[in-house]
């Protein structure tokens, strides 16, 4: 299951030290994505990687805290939308329920 790792690398400000701690990240294995914004400093890593890792690996740049770990947002998406699947299919049943209940209450008067 992939997860995703928001980072606040506080020596991120410039063009320069963003590319090295994009570098850093790159180099573990598991990493699908990575993301940095110089303006916020944060740095949000996705993959199927160990998130101690990537704090090791980025502690050599400089000063990292951690923000968030937790699932990636497309696993949450595939989930939600079977979820609306399944209650769809739950409503039409009972819809065919009622509908069904009505025309036997029909057919008896």
């Amino acid at each position: 299951m992939a997860q995703k790792l928001v980072l606040k690398v506080l020596t991120m400000t410039d063009d320069k030290t963003k590319q090295k701690a994009i570098e850093a990240a790159a180099d573990i294995y598991g990493v699908d994505s990575i993301a940095a914004d110089l303006k916020d400093q944060k740095l949000t890593v996705i993959g199927q990687m160990d998130a101690v890792a990537v704090v090791k690996k980025l502690k050599k740049v400089g000063k990292v805290d951690i923000i968030s770990v937790g699932p990636a947002k497309e696993e949450k998406k595939e989930e939600k939308k079977e979820e609306k699947k399944e209650e769809k299919k739950e409503e039409k049943k009972e819809e065919k329920k009622e509908e069904k209940k009505e025309e036997k209450k029909e057919e008896k008067k």
